[in-house]
């Protein structure tokens, strides 16, 4: 039998495809959304974070919740006040949540959580990531990751089961990270960046959605687990496969890391850091991968 879905942030990459995919499998899906009119193919509640305020038919028609709401990590530059939007834009929507849900007479069954491998800091190295590792990492997305997270284990204690998804790099040809790169690439003028050494923790948008799905539907998921295909690449490995995928050439040098800094800022860290991540909690649940290899996800894209 079908579930109700409610999601936050379903107008975004993820929720859309996400979206699309519950349907297909016979769940009803209801986005939160500041402005609910604007969307006439689904059924969207109104909520407002700034006013603390969520529609209460919502909450009462749905019997399971998937949080995606944050403000965009790369689309600005991270000034002071733009960090805070990332910060808040997270945090305080799961505080409405948990408070909005903590009075309801009858609580959704399941609470899933996006969350990032952010988690795990800038750059571990080729050190496989679990779910058990902390690095205490001090940087700044790990620290929104956290403080999100942290938010999220409230609902837990709710009694509500939760599952927290620690998302890599999603591949998909309608946005992310893969559309900011191929207009370069299609030029020939793909290079690694900084020493292109650093670890790029991907997934197809295909069996992202399809580790959520799995995850609603099946009780026994509760906790974290990362949201990354089996085979992590270097970013080098990463350039030249995009640009064979794309029949263009590769010879250019590495972008500097001094070069990425100064057009970047402090957000540079982002491609010039990365993580190893490991997909092994997933797969020991049961979950089967569409795409475990670089090479087939972007064929199957591009």
């Amino acid at each position: 039998m079908g579930k109700k879905i409610l999601i936050s942030g379903g107008s975004g990459l993820l929720g859309r495809a996400l979206s699309d995919e519950l349907l297909k499998n016979g769940h009803e899906v209801a986005w939160l959304s500041r402005t609910p009119g604007k969307y006439d193919k689904i059924k969207a509640y109104k909520w407002d974070i700034k006013s603390n305020t969520i529609d209460e038919g919502a909450l009462n028609w749905a019997d399971t919740i998937v949080h995606l709401a944050g403000a965009g990590v790369a689309e600005e530059r991270w000034t002071d006040s733009r960090k805070e939007v990332i910060l808040k834009s997270r945090t305080e929507s799961t505080r409405l949540l948990f408070e909005k849900i903590q009075s309801l007479k009858t609580k959704p069954t399941a609470f899933l959580s996006a969350s990032a491998i952010g988690f795990y800091g800038f750059d571990t190295g080729d050190h496989w990531m679990t779910e058990a590792d902390d690095p205490k990492a001090r940087d700044f997305i790990s620290g929104v990751v956290r403080a999100w997270e942290n938010e999220v284990d409230h609902i837990s204690k709710l009694g509500i089961r939760t599952v927290k998804i620690r998302i890599g790099i999603v591949l998909s040809e309608k946005g992310g990270a893969l559309e900011k790169m191929l207009p370069v690439f299609k030029l020939g003028a793909g290079a690694p960046l900084g020493d292109g050494r650093q670890y790029m923790s991907w997934i197809h948008i295909h069996d992202l959605c399809h580790i959520f799905l799995e995850a609603i539907e099946n009780e026994f998921w509760q906790g974290v687990y990362n949201g990354v295909a089996p085979n992590p690449v270097t970013n080098k490995t990463f350039s030249k496969t995009l640009a064979k995928t794309l029949n263009k050439p590769f010879f250019l040098p590495n972008v500097p890391s001094f070069a990425l800094h100064l057009a970047m800022g402090e957000m540079s860290k982002i491609v010039l850091g990365g993580n190893r991540v490991s997909s092994n909690k997933v797969l020991e649940e049961g979950f089967d991968f569409k795409f475990e290899q670089l090479d087939k996800a972007l064929s199957d894209l591009l």
